[in-house]
């Protein structure tokens, strides 16, 4: 069934050939990547061991990042302040907010995460476990920040909650 409003097809992803990227920290199930006249989406499932940090502070000009908790504790910045989300709980970043994600301390954290409207962020992904795995070098990701949407910011209160920690 298609109609005129459809920006792009439905899209399945079978859990057992989703494209998994691992790091010492985390595994990044990678679900979709769909790119679309009006915008797309990007979603992937992200496993962090005890301690693992996600994401430094960053911010996004064009997608809306949304993060959904399935299990464990997920430490987040938003703006400035510093929050714990638990199993079931939601939270949407607007662009142009700094933000920056980690599992809670002492915790576990499986988190799904959706960009949108997005653009194709996969390869993007990739880089980032390439990075961490030490295949690539850390220069590839700052110089990326232009076609993925992702501007890297220092942030106090983030340096401050992770050294807490």
């Amino acid at each position: 069934m298609t109609s005129k409003n459809v920006e792009f097809p439905a899209l399945l992803t079978r859990a057992a050939q989703a494209e998994t990227s691992a790091d010492p920290s985390s595994v990044m199930t990678l679900l979709a990547d769909a790119d679309g006249p009006g915008g797309g989406f990007t979603t992937y499932r992200s496993t962090f061991t005890e301690g693992a940090v996600g994401a430094p502070a960053h911010f996004h000009t064009k997608a809306t990042e949304l993060f959904f908790v399935i299990s464990g504790s997920l430490q987040v910045l938003v703006g400035d302040d510093i929050t714990i989300l638990g199993a079931g709980d939601f939270l949407a970043v607007p662009p142009h907010t700094p933000h920056a994600f980690a599992a809670a301390p002492g915790c576990t954290a499986d988190v799904l995460f959706t960009f949108t409207p997005g653009m194709a962020r996969f390869d993007y992904l990739r880089l980032l476990g390439s990075v961490m795995r030490g295949e690539s070098d850390p220069k590839e990701i700052a110089e990326s920040s232009e076609r993925y949407d992702n501007h890297y910011i220092d942030s106090p209160a983030w340096r401050d909650a992770l050294a807490a920690s």
